[in-house]
Formats: C-alpha cells, structure tokens, sequence
C-alpha cells in the first residue's frame, strides 16, 4: 500500500464510521487541512499520524494493527538491485527522471562516485559497464541517464550537490577522461541555481560520510545500498538525512574555493597522461 493507497484507505474507514474530517482531525491533534493532504494522498502520514487517526475514529484492534503494518512499510520502502535489473536499468533512469521533473529543491550526497547528473558519457559507461549488462542493455542504460541530465539545465529547479574529495579522485576512467569529468563538474557549478559542493580530506569532520543518498523537497529520501535502494518518506527520518546533508554542506569548499580544489586535481591527471605519452 502506497502514500495514496493508504491516504484514501483512512478517508474510506472515516466516511464509513460517519464522522466528520474535523472532528477526527480535532481528536487527533492534527489540523483539518493536514487530515484533508493524508486523505488525498498530498502528504504522507508519519506512523503516530496514522495512529492518532484510526483511534480517533475508533477502529477495531484488527483494523489497526492492519493498518499500522502498512505505515510502517510505507515509511522505509526497499527495492532489490536484483529488481531493478530484472526492470531494466533503463527503465530505473526513467523513473527516477519522472521524480526529477516533480522536484523542485534536489539535495544530492555522493561519497562514492559522482552524481548521475554531474556524469560523463564516458562516466556513465564505466558505471554502468561495472553491472555486467549485455550490450544493448547498457546502451539503453547509458541513453536513459544521460537523458535524465536535462533536469540539470533546468533553471526552475535547485539543484545542491555534496561530495566528498575521494569521489574526485577514484579512478573509474583513465587520466585523461578523469580530468574531462572534472572540467564537467566545474562547467556546471558556474550554473546559477546548481550548487556544488566538496568536503575536503584536509578539513577535520564531526561526522563521517557513510552512504550516498538523495532528498526531494525534505519529503523523500532515495538511500542507495550494497543490495537495495531505500526511499524513505516518513518526516522524523527525512529530517534525519536534512541535517546530516546540511552538516556536511556546511563545512565543504564551495563556488572559487572548490573549483580551484577540482582544477588542482585535474592537472594532476592531464600531467600523468603527458608523462604517459
């Protein structure tokens, strides 16, 4: 059951118990405005929420113990790589691109590799090429991220990228490829709603890196792991990945200060290319 699918469940159960929005919402301890974006899917209730809701409208034990068991699904969702390249990694592109273009503020935490949207085609290959897809496969793949990279260039939105400085240097191409996807990140941070960030070695840290993960409008957290992607909608755990994201913002090299950090790194890779040569 999904944020809808539930939302719609609990309006079905209130209409059927006959009483009225703003009395279940005034028992709730809830607005009847936010009861109201529950029901119809706007917003996704946290599980106290949903809990509040149900007693206010006095539901059996069975009822919401059922129900309380779908909120909690619904708060952390898991999908299996395994999942995903059965789909089709395509296909993944292109669902991610549809919550792209449904985003207004997209927060981006990379300690692994660059972002999707920062890459280069010869990037994406190499990402993608790790997969052990066939060749048409990858090709989609790679067609269908790069396609994803329009969201990029459009200037409604706001884009705030944080990477930490080992992803810069992580040899997934050779040299010389290395300092083109370098020049790509610098090119795009000159973009005036792009924000990009990077957390450099040198600096001391409160906190350490862990996972890459993904905010949407501080609603939705996408969490990639070894084995599974998570997205998580409830709001106490989204807040958990706003401040970690912000801590991290905060203390990284930002606008010249960065851009000179990737050009350093750069001529290093374009002088062991010239020595290779």
């Amino acid at each position: 059951m999904n944020r809808t699918q539930l939302g719609t469940a609990l309006r079905a159960l209130r209409q059927a118990s006959a009483k009225e929005a703003k009395v279940v919402a005034r028992s709730a301890v809830m607005s009847a405005s936010k009861l109201s974006k529950i029901e119809t899917g706007k917003v996704a209730p946290t599980i106290v929420d949903v809990e509040r809701i149900l007693t206010a409208i006095g539901v059996s034990d069975e009822v919401k113990a059922e129900y309380m068991a779908a909120a909690r699904a619904e708060a952390t969702e898991a999908t299996a790589w395994r999942l995903v390249r059965r789909l089709g990694h395509h296909r993944k592109q292109q669902q991610i691109k549809a919550l792209d273009d449904s985003t207004g503020l997209l927060c981006v935490f990379q300690p692994s590799i660059v972002p999707g949207l920062l890459q280069t085609p010869e990037y994406v290959r190499a990402v993608f090429g790790r997969k052990g897809l066939g060749e048409e496969q990858l090709s989609r793949s790679i067609a269908a991220r790069l396609a994803r990279q329009s969201t990029l260039y459009d200037s409604a939105k706001s884009l705030r990228f944080v990477i930490t400085e080992p992803v810069l240097r992580w040899r997934l191409l050779p040299a010389a490829m290395m300092a083109g996807q370098l020049d790509r990140i610098v090119s795009a941070s000159r973009m005036s709603h792009v924000d990009i960030r990077v957390v450099p070695l040198a600096a001391p840290q409160t906190d350490a890196p862990a996972h890459a993960f993904v905010i949407r409008d501080s609603r939705m957290v996408t969490v990639e792991t070894v084995h599974a992607e998570l997205a998580v909608t409830d709001p106490r755990d989204v807040e958990v990945y706003v401040r970690k994201f912000d801590t991290f913002a905060a203390g990284a090299l930002a606008g010249d200060a960065m851009r000179s950090l990737l050009e350093r790194i750069r001529d290093v890779f374009l002088s062991e290319q010239g020595s290779a040569s």
